[in-house]
């Protein structure tokens, strides 16, 4: 199977985009097919071996459109923006051409109006054009102002006449039969004023002089191009996400060639490319740093407020902003394989497809201009048949033609769709397809990864157990950080982050030697120290009997302990795990909020997996799940009538995010999970899978807006331009109110989409209110207050938080930083020293507990 896209022209309305949809399906081999009114785009999925390019595009061109392969002239490398340019610049160059002839049928209908109602509103007209005499003068006149009008707006008449001839009419043919009508009745009553001038009755001349029907056809046209022309420029701030993405995207890059720099359209950069950014220079490609350092603005890609740094081996992303610094990097993903490029996709994809809510208005339209047309036939024959004069019955099936607009049905879903996806982008949110978007407002059940998704995915330590006496947890902190300086194993990195975080300047330690899987040995200060897992100490004759205890606790809570002794005489233990990320719970609770069921999947043991529950108040937590078994647990959510959605970062979430009614990957995961994915979040930050699920429920909420009013016009419009209300009240619409209400519907339509762009992200954690458990009893729940001393950063709070939040019997915990206390919430009777106890494991001083 084989997926193209093609650029299809001459579609006006909904009807025309049913057309074209119907005509290339009935092709052989072609097995979707998915029309951007919106874009003027369509894609198609088709069987190469049964159908070809071509036979594609003379099917679109024989029911009157054009058709064309998408972004033929585009260069392979930075095509997107070349194909983005080359479609804003089509539009702009139709809109251009729409504003000229609006301007100059204006201009011709004003004197024709003038000219039209002057004699009945008692207006002065020249001499030449008054009095009996002069009626067939006047006439004429109608008539030729009339001609130009008929002629700028001949693209009506053309397009609408050859659907017509191709039995797929669109709006076009009933704006065309519509004025059509009009002026024929119109040149109908000119011969009959002439005729009836030449034979002398007077009679015949008056009445057909004030029922000419020129201005009616003009004003039609005039005022449907009036809409057409406020709908172009409505739908052209839809894609003013994707204009600002695509200029984020440098048009030139210095590269390093033959030793010198050169300054090239960034087009040209090849992969191994060496480039050179400066302060204040955003990044034209993909690539890592190999020397130099800088403070790079990611925020228009990853919605990161706070610059990061590079140095040498870190990445950088294609259009984010160099701050401070200088530095060289190498090019590896450019052209269309950039981050930035990817992003463009996939939203303008996003824009382009159709979500399930649109299929409904797609079979309306695909019927509605026919059906239309026989509405007005019927109209003019019930007219006639109940006496009313032929002018009568003409201004009714008029009215009924001119007012009955499928632009409106056509525009409500994409037009809602491509803001909110392109509102997604500005947040770091990448919404694949309208589906996706769809189905995001009806989410009841999230399932959550726990590593790198509840949590972020690298150990932190945890605890500090000093065993030796007079060792303090400083000391022993500082010795493991000296020891396992050299070492690369992920604890090290724990051990290292930590002491940064206390200020402790680790020492030089020598003799450093690393033994694969055990732990390593080194010298410091001149004592020999080991530090690796229980099975190393016992190899080298030391007896981890002290710390058994230890031990065990820690493994119970899911720890993984290094065990440190100094010349052969064990000092302590120091946990790391994986911690909670800053923004889960907070998350957790907002989602809460939306009515939304939080489900957390993880390998860990039972105790780990509930304290992880409480601590981030997930509703359900199910653990020792093996990766192949995620995508089971989602189905077995399903087969309970839940519409899931699946957030993971990993290899193994894969199976689970295809399974899942909607797939969402945190963007810092692998390439797999995010390729499965329907959603991804490029900040990592589970905050912005609320945001997503919100922006779900706005646009979905919008779109029902339109597509009611726009159903709701037509009924009320239809029934009373036919003329249904004349009987009883003597409303009837004229055929120039009605094609200025059918222009107005299009355009409020946009403009209601339009308000989507006012959509505001998640609130932030303060802002989201904490939801307490209350004690299973009833009784009101328990609030202690524990001094701790020793936290000195973020990481140290989320320790302490973690450790209480694992006691039995409290519900939640919420540690101060600033104030070097926590607030216990209690679900039953606990001791002070359980909760004292749970901050000395965490190797943190307790000072005191005291009830709030």
């Amino acid at each position: 199977m084989k997926s193209e896209k093609f650029d299809i022209t001459g579609m006006t309305c909904a009807s025309c985009q049913a057309n074209v949809t119907r005509c290339v399906k009935k092709q052989p081999g072609v097995q979707d097919v998915n029309v951007s009114l919106l874009a003027n785009q369509m894609n198609v999925t088709y069987d190469e071996t049964k159908v070809g390019e071509g036979d594609i595009v003379n099917a679109v061109r024989d029911i009157g459109y054009g058709a064309e392969p998408a972004g033929r002239d585009a260069e392979p490398r930075g095509g997107f923006r070349r194909e983005w340019e080359k479609r804003e610049g089509r539009a702009e160059d139709e809109r251009r051409r729409m504003k000229r002839r609006l301007i100059a049928s204006a201009a011709l209908l004003v004197p024709l109006m003038y000219l039209a109602m002057g004699s009945m509103m008692s207006w002065p007209l020249p001499a030449f054009l008054t009095g009996m005499e002069n009626h067939l003068v006047a006439a004429l006149t109608q008539f030729l102002l009339t001609l130009p009008i008929l002629y700028l707006n001949r693209r009506f008449f053309e397009s609408g006449f050859r659907a017509l001839a191709k039995r797929a009419p669109n709006m076009d043919s009933l704006v065309a039969i519509g004025s059509g009508a009009s002026v024929l009745y119109g040149v109908f009553a000119l011969l009959r004023m002439s005729w009836a001038l030449g034979h002398g009755d007077a009679g015949t001349v008056h009445q057909y002089a004030h029922s000419l029907y020129f201005e009616s056809g003009a004003m039609v046209l005039t005022l449907v191009t009036v809409g057409k022309y406020l709908e172009a420029r409505s739908k052209s701030k839809t894609s003013d996400a994707l204009d600002k993405l695509v200029d984020l995207a440098p048009r030139t890059a210095t590269v390093i060639r033959d030793g010198a720099e050169l300054r090239i359209p960034t087009e040209q950069v090849v992969c191994g490319d060496i480039l050179v950014i400066r302060p204040g220079e955003r990044i034209p490609v993909d690539g890592t740093v190999t020397e130099g350092s800088g403070s790079v603005d990611q925020s228009a890609i990853t919605g990161e407020s706070i610059p990061a740094e590079k140095g040498p081996g870190d990445e950088v992303i294609s259009a984010t902003m160099n701050r401070n610094g200088s530095f060289r990097f190498r090019a590896s993903r450019v052209g269309e394989d950039t981050t930035l490029a990817q992003i463009i996709r996939l939203v303008d994809d996003a824009g382009n497809s159709k979500a399930p809510v649109a299929r409904l208005a797609d079979k309306v339209s695909g019927v509605f201009v026919p059906a239309v047309i026989g509405v007005a036939l019927v109209t003019l024959a019930v007219w006639l048949l109940a006496g009313k004069s032929f002018e009568f019955a003409l201004n009714c099936a008029v009215s009924v033609l001119v007012i009955s607009c499928p632009c409106a049905l056509g525009l409500a879903t994409p037009v809602a769709i491509t803001v909110g996806t392109g509102k997604a982008a500005e947040y770091g949110i990448l919404i694949k397809s309208a589906q996706a978007l769809e189905t995001l407002r009806s989410v009841d059940t999230v399932v959550l990864d726990k590593t790198g998704t509840i949590t972020s995915g690298r150990p932190s330590v945890t605890d500090i157990v000093p065993v030796a006496d007079g060792v303090t947890a400083q000391e022993l902190l500082r010795a493991a950080a000296s020891v396992e300086a050299g070492s690369e194993h992920p604890l090290a990195a724990a051990v290292a982050e930590r002491a940064k975080a206390e200020g402790i300047v680790p020492g030089q330690a020598e003799n450093f030697e690393a033994v694969a899987g055990r732990g390593v040995r080194a010298a410091l200060d001149g004592r020999g120290y080991l530090a690796g897992n229980a099975e190393f100490l016992r190899e080298n004759g030391i007896d981890p009997a002290p710390a058994l205890p230890a031990l065990e606790r820690l493994a119970r809570e899911g720890k993984t302990p290094l065990l440190l002794a100094r010349d052969g005489a064990l000092l302590g233990i120091i946990a790391a795990a994986d911690t909670v990320r800053p923004d889960s719970a907070s998350a957790v609770r907002a989602l809460d909020g939306l009515g939304v069921r939080t489900v957390m999947l993880t390998g860990d043991n039972a105790v780990t997996a509930e304290a992880i529950r409480r601590q981030v108040g997930i509703t359900e937590a199910v653990s020792g799940v093996l990766p192949a078994d995620k995508a089971a647990h989602v189905r077995a959510l399903q087969a309970q009538g839940r519409t899931v959605a699946m957030v993971g970062d990993g290899i193994n979430d894969a199976p689970a995010l295809v399974q899942a009614d909607v797939g969402v990957a945190i963007g810092a995961g692998t390439d797999i999970a995010i390729d499965s994915a329907d959603v991804v979040l490029m900040k990592s930050s589970l905050s912005d899978a609320v945001t997503a699920v919100r922006l779900g429920r706005a646009v979905l909420r919008n779109i029902h807006q339109d597509l009611f009013w726009a159903f709701f016009y037509n009924v009320l419009g239809i029934p009373l331009a036919a003329g249904v209300l004349y009987p009883a009240f003597g409303l009837l619409l004229s055929p120039m109110i009605g094609s200025a209400a059918m222009s107005l519907s299009s355009v409020c339509v946009v403009t209601n989409a339009l308000r989507l762009r006012s959509f505001r992200e998640t609130p932030s954690a303060a802002a989201v209110p904490a939801v307490s458990a209350a004690p299973e009893s009833g009784r009101p729940a328990a609030v202690k207050i524990v001094g701790v001393e020793g936290m000195m950063c973020d990481h140290c709070r989320a320790h302490v938080q973690q450790a209480l939040a694992a006691v039995p019997g409290v519900a939640e915990a919420k540690v101060d930083l600033e104030k070097k206390q926590a607030e216990v919430t209690l679900s039953g009777d606990v001791p002070d020293e359980a909760l004292t106890d749970a901050v000395k494991a965490a190797g943190y001083t307790p000072a005191g507990v005291k009830k709030k």
